[in-house]
């Protein structure tokens, strides 16, 4: 059984990755986490103008990461979390890789012996 994702997940994937690697978009989705914000609740914090802080949203809403309600003039953001789905089974399968190597580094310094061809 193959533990890569489908090829139609990876572009949205590659999407995901894109938009959380940039610091100030991780906090916009921290932020996110805690409660739904403006787009001026969110550029508050922040030592930039709210147009730059639109053009980091926008690479949010566009890997699906955020979704935009507007009333009105208001624009209020939510974070969809199950959009990090994708990425974080991603992370999984390389995290179990690391454990197992490491546990079997660890059983190899425990018992004194050598590796196992």
């Amino acid at each position: 059984m193959s533990q890569t994702p489908p090829q139609e997940n990876l572009d949205n994937l590659d999407q995901v990755f894109m938009a959380l690697a940039d610091p100030t978009r991780r906090q916009l989705v921290r932020m996110l986490a805690e409660h739904d914000c403006t787009v001026s609740q969110l550029a508050q914090p922040f030592d930039m103008s709210l147009a730059a802080v639109s053009k980091h949203i926008k690479v949010l809403e566009a890997a699906g990461v955020v979704a935009r309600r507007v009333d009105g003039r208001v624009h209020t953001l939510t974070l969809r979390p199950e959009s990090l789905t994708g990425a974080l089974d991603w992370i999984t399968i390389y995290r179990n890789f690391w454990q197992r190597r490491l546990a079997a580094l660890d059983d190899l310094f425990s018992t004194g012996g050598s590796p196992e061809p």
